[in-house]
């Protein structure tokens, strides 16, 4: 009977075994890596993107006010429905100090336009068509949003489309930007 390391160094060598277990080790710490990402309580990645309306945004931009970052696509049903949603929690926020930075992995400029129109979208948007700062933020799947607490540590994320305009989250988004860190 063969062991499972038994058969490796046989056929392989010693060298393609131990090349194989550091490949499968850095791999490893990668998908670790990326699984992880922002976590609620930890401090949010930072990151620098040039939103539509031609500003340079932070993370530190956002300081002393809840952020609401939102990764979508405008190719994505879900993150379509999820920006109409987004819009309405816009205009439900107007005068209290939280902001709505949707950022798109749309890689054509003009359909990401063309969608921004189409929508009627009056929040701050940005597009990252390399999706950077998603990775940074352990993003797999869109849309998906991290709420970020006035201090700069992720307070919540929210997997898959979501409505934003539930009176509960409303109330929780308020609170948040009230609440002393």
């Amino acid at each position: 009977m063969t062991r499972i390391g038994d058969a490796a160094p046989r056929r392989y060598g010693r060298r393609g075994l131990d090349l194989a277990l550091a490949i499968a080790g850095i791999a490893a710490l990668a998908l670790n890596g990326c699984a992880g990402g922002a976590r609620p309580g930890e401090r949010a990645p930072d990151f620098k993107v040039r939103t539509e309306q031609g500003q340079t945004r932070t993370l530190a931009s956002y300081r002393g006010r809840v952020l609401v970052l939102n990764f979508w696509a405008s190719w994505c049903p879900p993150c379509i429905e999820e920006t109409r949603s987004l819009e309405r929690l816009h205009h439900a926020l107007r005068g209290q100090p939280v902001s709505i930075l949707a950022i798109s992995q749309d890689q054509s400029r003009q359909a990401y336009r063309n969608f921004l129109r189409t929508e009627k979208v009056n929040f701050t948007t940005a597009r990252d068509p390399g999706a950077r700062i998603p990775h940074r933020y352990g993003t797999v799947k869109i849309p998906e949003t991290y709420i970020i607490a006035p201090d700069g540590r992720v307070a919540r994320k929210i997997v898959s489309a979501y409505d934003w305009s539930n009176p509960k989250m409303i109330r929780y988004l308020i609170n948040l930007a009230h609440s002393t860190s």
